[in-house]
């Protein structure tokens, strides 16, 4: 079997691919830059180079496909305009690479994961940091490699270095202990994904397994 189409323009690692639609797509790349694609003609359309480090993850806007947030080793997170190529928004507050980013599903705001061991929530609209969640147990600093929203916005699952998911409670400011925690496998947990419906969550390990929580 043959690729339907085959897209070369980064010049570093793909970190993330994700679709705007059945015809664009953006990718992250480790040579810090995104790119907006025209999937039928195989080009890129838009190039947006102003992250200062490896380019970790995207997420596009649910409710405006004209945006999208990308994360960053260079600690930030930046909100994108596809049309221009231009950045618009710059969020800071994470102290390492920032591997993980995710729209809540009104849109207004967006969830990141960084290796400094605390998950953040940013809002569009006052252009700044609305929660911190970041686990004091002494002792415990494990990464955050991926993240997830429940429907409603209220949970924000997250998944580890140290094999666990935690679950946070976005109306709380400041958190300093998940809400729950799901405790299964045996190596990192990589990804972290809800289903449509939002009945079940499905998360990927290091282990080779995966495991979906209802």
């Amino acid at each position: 079997m043959k690729p339907e189409k085959e897209l070369s323009h980064h010049e570093g690692y793909i970190s993330c691919c994700k679709f705007i639609g059945p015809t664009q797509l953006v990718t992250a790349s480790g040579d810090s830059t995104c790119v907006l694609w025209d999937i039928e003609t195989a080009t890129p359309k838009q190039v947006f180079a102003d992250h200062g480090g490896d380019a970790m993850d995207a997420a596009v806007n649910p409710r405006d496909p004209n945006m999208f947030v990308s994360s960053s080793c260079d600690t930030t997170c930046k909100v994108w305009d596809i049309r221009s190529g231009k950045c618009t928004q710059t969020f800071v507050g994470h102290e390492t690479d920032v591997n993980t980013v995710k729209f809540m599903g009104n849109g207004l705001a967006f969830g990141s994961g960084s290796d400094d061991s605390s998950c953040k929530l940013f809002d569009l609209r006052s252009y700044a940091q609305v929660n911190d969640f970041q686990d004091v147990t002494p002792g415990l600093s494990p990464g955050i490699t991926s993240i997830d929203f429940s429907l409603s916005g209220r949970v924000l699952f997250a998944g580890y270095d140290d094999n666990s998911c935690k679950g946070w409670d976005t109306l709380e400011a400041t958190a300093e202990s998940p809400s729950f925690e799901l405790d299964h496998h045996k190596n990192r947990v990589s990804t972290v994904a809800l289903n449509r419906s939002g009945t079940a969550l499905c998360l990927g390990s290091w282990d080779a397994e995966l495991t979906i929580w209802a």
